[in-house]
């Protein structure tokens, strides 16, 4: 990494992710419960306990596995070596965080913030707009929602060549870019 170059920092503001989130969370649960109600042409549904127990422990895990593909993009895309990964909770930002030591370049960010909304996102949804089934409709659009801060991240990436140097905060939610332009 350029030591003498100055990094661009992209900072995520985590307040307005948050509520971002949440009215996408709700618009897309919304759109995709109407849109699979007009596929199937049922607009009827009940909702039980085991339901709600097993949406939520296949969110959380989603959830896991969302920053289970941002690692193996990493690895796939950025040639990041499994000792330089790093993977858990932020209990003060209320966040689960995957983070890699070694800078991507930035064509390689840009795809490993993307590899999770497609894998844990699209796909449920897609399924469950295939078999009819509410719960992966949903699951999808919650998912999708919570990639929003993903898609901030790389919207801001957009601005710099795929040949800089984007080095991943291990603490804070931000990323230093280093594009060697001054």
């Amino acid at each position: 990494m350029p030591q003498d170059l100055e990094p661009k920092i992209i900072k995520l503001d985590m307040k307005k992710i948050s509520k971002m989130n949440i009215w996408l969370t709700f618009a897309l649960s919304g759109v995709f419960l109407f849109a699979n109600g007009l596929i199937h042409q049922q607009f009827s549904g009940s909702i039980s306990f085991w339901d709600v127990l097993l949406f939520s422990v296949s969110y959380i895990g989603l959830i896991a596995l969302h920053e289970v593909f941002h690692l193996i993009g990493f690895m796939v895309f950025g040639k990041v070596k499994f000792n330089q990964l790093d993977y858990g909770i932020n209990l003060k930002l209320g966040v689960a965080y995957a983070t890699t030591t070694q800078p991507l370049l930035n064509k390689a960010m840009k795809k490993s913030l993307m590899l999770p909304f497609w894998t844990t996102g699209v796909i449920p949804a897609i399924i469950g707009f295939m078999i009819q089934s509410n719960m992966l409709v949903l699951l999808g659009a919650f998912l999708i929602a919570g990639a929003v801060g993903d898609f901030y991240m790389y919207k801001e990436l957009r601005r710099f060549p795929g040949t800089s140097l984007v080095k991943d905060d291990p603490e804070l939610p931000r990323l230093y870019v280093y594009d060697g332009r001054g």
